[in-house]
């Protein structure tokens, strides 16, 4: 393991005093700078945690899906049916959902009509509907426990950069279960890479608007 409980909570404890108050409660982020590791010769870590102790405000999820299954995406906070898909001929349009919504939900049958609408502009940020994260379903699946776990994950991408990074939390959270959540993100994402904790230079977390703190 990479860092300990007690120095987790101190860091916290710091992240709170250097972020100044704001209007709106604040997204606790945690960022792994990442050492030995060739972005061009590794294999792109896409991956997805449940967090123990959810994410403080829930993520947002969409459904993409056909007329049939109306009757089992009321769990989600939105829902774009197929034969609304031309309306999102406008790019603008598309990019605008891209932005609202932290995960989408794809049927599975129509995954080429949800690719050629939304493909261009989700797929370079990480939002098409993705099999690791249960994102892909057949007709006539209940979502509600697939938005249930979506809402309390967090999503790891590591493509461009040599750098891991997640939401953890919020500022209405208390320190512990921040703390375990920290914990439990820097163990999965460790896991995941080639060498492990040799691969891990840092680890830091911050607020929305606060500065970096190193663990």
């Amino acid at each position: 393991m990479a860092a300990n409980k007690q120095k987790i909570l101190e860091a916290i404890k710091l992240a709170r005093e250097k972020s100044k108050e704001r209007k709106f409660s604040q997204s606790f982020d945690l960022i792994i700078n990442l050492k030995e590791f060739d972005i061009k010769k590794e294999a792109k870590i896409d991956d997805f945690i449940t967090l123990p102790h959810g994410r403080g405000k829930d993520a947002t999820v969409c459904a993409l899906v056909g007329q049939e299954m109306k009757t089992n995406v009321s769990a989600c906070d939105n829902v774009v049916f197929t034969d609304n898909f031309p309306e999102y001929k406008d790019a603008r349009k598309v990019r605008k959902l891209a932005r609202k919504y932290d995960f989408f939900i794809g049927q599975a049958n129509i995954m080429p009509q949800i690719a050629q609408v939304f493909g261009k502009y989700f797929g370079p940020i990480g939002k098409m509907p993705n099999p690791k994260g249960g994102q892909i379903v057949p007709p006539n699946l209940n979502l509600d426990p697939i938005v249930k776990k979506l809402k309390n994950t967090s999503k790891i991408m590591i493509s461009k950069m040599p750098i891991a990074s997640c939401r953890i939390g919020d500022e209405k959270m208390d320190d512990e279960k921040l703390a375990e959540n920290i914990l439990f993100a820097i163990d999965q994402i460790e896991n995941s890479l080639p060498r492990k904790n040799a691969n891990i230079k840092n680890i830091l977390i911050k607020t929305t608007m606060g500065a970096p703190i190193k663990i």
